[in-house]
């Protein structure tokens, strides 16, 4: 007997969750914004205010250990008091771009570049920090990064709160797992006596002559087709996957891609004792399986 799995102090997160968080250091101001959904790995998009890309592989670091699977978007934007930022122009960069647009230019009939043109590529006006010194910018990057970890904190929990949500979910499609694979095992017409029963009376409407029928070969038929629509292992392997899931759930840790396959061998085995299934309860029990299966495999999608 399978019991159901406790209730769960360390849920398997979901993908799905949400963290911000507003700092300020001396006249500089942010907030981070983090979101999390679905995704087959982990994939990071960051979106940062100008002068702050220098965070971009601390941040990634960051993430990569606190999560291992979803699409990642995070913003950050920025405001100064006074006026404090100071635009440049990046001269090597400008200077590669006019050599570029002249040899363009030098090839056919192309229209020259105009100044508010190659002043809206990226890299050639650079956002300074003023009158900052490199220590001051530091300190504030560091103020930034702890706010940033306080966001992160939001989102893991936020993750770990959907989880709570889902795991419940998942355990009551794992029980209607269960509940249709006991009804097939106690099936009445899985014996060989109801299936030598039905092979008999079907033979007996084919042979309107009322001709004898050999009671030999008629067990041997019946015999063969109790072991062809035998569905034993089938149902002991779906008690197995019923179990394994179940440990994931309460293993606390991310199980996603554990759980997707179990799911396709979920479904494999459902599959197998549809098309072995020789009467109307099991197949009705058998389709109704696969449509529970279908059901907990869309809520795993959702499993970090």
């Amino acid at each position: 007997m399978i019991t159901p799995m406790a209730k769960q102090d360390s849920p398997v997160p979901s993908m799905t969750g949400f963290g911000a968080d507003e700092g300020r250091h001396g006249t500089v101001a942010w907030r981070w914004d983090i979101r999390s959904v679905n995704g087959k790995g982990l994939d990071v998009r960051l979106r940062l205010a100008p002068g702050h890309e220098a965070l971009e592989p601390r941040l990634r670091e960051r993430i990569g250990a606190r999560l291992t699977r979803g699409n990642v978007s995070i913003s950050l934007n920025v405001a100064r008091d006074g006026g404090g930022t100071e635009l440049s122009i990046n001269e090597a960069a400008l200077g590669q771009l006019m050599a570029i647009a002249e040899r363009l230019s030098a090839r056919g009939n192309f229209a020259p570049l105009s100044v508010e043109g190659l002043l809206a590529l990226r890299g050639v006006i650079e956002v300074g920090e003023g009158a900052e010194d490199q220590a001051a910018i530091e300190a504030r990057h560091a103020a930034m990064l702890a706010s940033f970890e306080r966001a992160l904190d939001q989102l893991v929990e936020s993750r770990r709160a959907e989880g709570r949500r889902l795991g419940p979910v998942i355990e009551e499609h794992l029980a209607s797992i269960s509940s249709l694979v006991e009804t097939i095992a106690a099936s009445p017409a899985r014996s060989p006596e109801a299936i030598r029963a039905r092979l008999k009376e079907q033979v007996a409407r084919l042979l309107e002559t009322g001709a004898p029928l050999d009671e030999t070969r008629l067990h041997q038929e019946a015999a063969m087709l109790a072991v062809k629509a035998d569905v034993e292992e089938e149902l002991q392997r779906l008690r197995a996957h019923v179990s394994a899931a179940r440990e994931l759930m309460a293993g606390g840790k991310p199980a996603g891609r554990r759980l997707d396959f179990l799911a396709q061998e979920f479904n494999r085995e459902a599959n197998t004792t549809c098309s072995k299934a020789n009467d109307i309860e099991t197949t009705r029990a058998g389709l109704a399986l696969k449509a529970v299966i279908e059901q907990m495999r869309e809520q795993i999608q959702n499993i970090e």
